[in-house]
């Protein structure tokens, strides 16, 4: 099923490719029958985006659907624990992209393609509406009547491990991601769908989405109420905390740092500046607010949220339009004023306003002048300052972070 899935998504790539290069597509997005609903063969478009072979009559009055939209080292397994901690209402996902990244690199080698973008898009519907079967098709081993212990960093999401989705531990099955709260067996997709339909508001943090427009069509579905949020990070904090996070695939920059001038043409800096330039474009674009964006759209910078980080999360909050429980500002303030930090990639417990900065003492600054060559755009969209020296970039008195505003305000409920 799965290969069938990719194959039938590169045909359509394939062809929409052409079109573009005959200039026969349309320019109006609106108009073109929505390619991804064909995959999974139940839900079509007509020319006006709304649904005309299935019509969802469920009262959906005041649900939300929140997209966090990163990139690894930002502070997203942070950030995402906001909604993660709102509780009975909040059905959070932690990296569900995982799996689709995984096999699409696996069959076709292009991890990161119009391809996948279709892809991650059509899981994405398809979570959102508590349909988990998309999902399975790419986890591996498949799951066996709906049910595995494969699922990547399910301990992540409380709304997986509650006691209506916990099932018997099952003797000699192992599960990596087992959830910490309570003794459960494997994952059960049927049990999961249930509890999800129950909860009023859904969440998923990922970071495999590169462009903001790839949302588009998920963004226009009338069924959802969908709120974006980016989040992004200095890029020069951002490499230097993947150096330390995944030492072994930046053995490279490793080696310039050490050893001698790093050469701007070469593959590795050509990827760091195509990253930053995915960025920018995304921000770029969400913050125009063109029509199918507006009022959906929040840029946040991780160094905010570290500083202010109840002020931050109040923000996000009201822009999501969600009440802000007392459970999830105890938890905030529980985890950024952590006296002992945890260690482990995915960590979230910190003292945010001494992490913030850290990376300025572990980044060579050779490396940091390649950034801020590449990235320069992007920074400069963000607010970050650039360094001239060593010694600027090791002083602290000296702040690299402009005071920016990107977003309208947005007051929370704190009636909760």
């Amino acid at each position: 099923m799965r290969n069938k899935y990719v194959i039938f998504i590169i045909c359509i790539v394939a062809l929409v490719i052409i079109e573009k290069e005959n200039n026969i597509i349309s320019r109006q997005p609106q108009q073109t029958p929505d390619p991804l609903s064909l995959f999974n063969g139940s839900i079509l478009y007509d020319n006006e985006g709304v649904n005309s072979t299935q019509i969802v009559d469920v009262d959906q009055t005041g649900q939300k659907h929140i997209i966090l939209l990163a990139t690894t080292r930002t502070g997203s397994s942070f950030v995402g624990e906001f909604f993660n901690q709102l509780g009975t209402n909040m059905f959070y996902l932690f990296e569900p992209l995982w799996h689709v990244e995984r096999t699409l690199s696996e069959d076709t080698g292009i991890p990161n393609s119009n391809i996948s973008s279709i892809a991650y898009r059509d899981v994405l519907l398809s979570l959102f509406l508590c349909d988990f079967s998309s999902l399975e098709s790419f986890i591996s081993p498949a799951p066996l009547e709906h049910v595995t212990p494969a699922l990547f960093r399910r301990e992540s999401s409380m709304a997986l491990c509650e006691e209506q989705v916990c099932t018997p531990v099952q003797k000699n099955v192992f599960e990596r991601y087992r959830c910490r709260t309570r003794r459960c067996g494997p994952l059960n997709f049927t049990l999961a769908s249930k509890s999800c339909l129950k909860k009023k508001h859904k969440a998923i943090k990922t970071v495999r989405v590169r462009q903001l427009e790839s949302l588009r069509l998920l963004v226009e579905d009338p069924r959802l109420d969908i709120k974006v949020i980016q989040l992004v990070r200095d890029p020069r904090a951002v490499l230097a905390s993947r150096m330390v996070a995944f030492s072994s695939k930046y053995q490279t920059w490793k080696s310039w740092a050490a050893n001698g001038e790093v050469p701007i043409d070469d593959e590795e800096v050509k990827r760091l500046q195509g990253n930053c330039n995915q960025i920018r474009e995304s921000a770029e674009l969400g913050l125009s607010q063109p029509e199918w964006l507006e009022n959906r759209y929040m840029l946040v910078r991780y160094e905010d949220i570290a500083r202010y980080p109840m002020q931050k999360a109040a923000e996000m909050y009201g822009f999501t339009g969600i009440p802000f429980t007392s459970h999830a500002r105890e938890w905030i303030i529980k985890n950024t004023h952590a006296s002992e930090v945890a260690s482990g990639v995915y960590s979230t417990q910190k003292n945010s306003s001494e992490q913030v900065e850290k990376w300025r003492y572990s980044i060579p600054f050779k490396l940091a002048q390649v950034v801020q060559e590449v990235c320069g755009p992007t920074m400069e969209l963000f607010g970050y300052r650039f360094v001239d020296s060593e010694e600027t970039l090791v002083n602290k008195t000296i702040s690299l972070l402009e005071e920016k505003q990107f977003n309208f305000s947005y007051v929370a409920d704190f009636t909760s």
